[in-house]
């Protein structure tokens, strides 16, 4: 059963990220940083992820929809990365609005494994790959 997530879309500043721009020819990406420490299971982390992308996606629809058609045109890229806390997530995600990156933390609505309110999964971008590098290069795949 799939539980019903809060996301912080409505709280992403929205100024600033209509800056980001990709060159005709430039790879962009959308990282989804999932926190381990939570020990979700795989379905979990799977509808998670699906939770930070749509947040993601409807943010740049309103903010900056020439990226978001750019990143669509060029093969939609997603990948999956881990971080060990919540504080490492909300530095990235602080680290990601500082270069005016689309950056949604999803909270889990606390229907199943995780407690209510905790912080799951952050999506960042879509972006330009080199952009996103900055904020989660160090990272490994999950």
């Amino acid at each position: 059963m799939d539980t019903q997530e809060s996301g912080s879309e409505d709280e992403e500043p929205l100024e600033g990220l209509s800056s980001v721009k990709a060159g005709i020819f430039e790879e962009c990406k959308l990282v989804l940083v999932v926190r381990t420490d939570l020990g979700m299971t795989r379905g979990k982390i799977a509808a998670q992820c699906g939770h930070a992308t749509l947040a993601c996606y409807k943010t740049l629809l309103k903010s900056n929809p020439a990226l978001l058609e750019h990143w669509e045109r060029t093969g939609q890229a997603k990948i999956a990365l881990r971080c060990d806390s919540e504080e490492e997530l909300l530095l990235l995600q602080a680290t990601a609005q500082s270069l005016n990156i689309c950056a949604n933390s999803i909270q889990d609505a606390g229907r199943t494994q995780i407690a209510a309110g905790s912080t799951t999964v952050l999506g960042i971008g879509p972006a330009p790959v080199k952009l996103i590098n900055q904020v989660t290069g160090h990272l490994k795949l999950l």
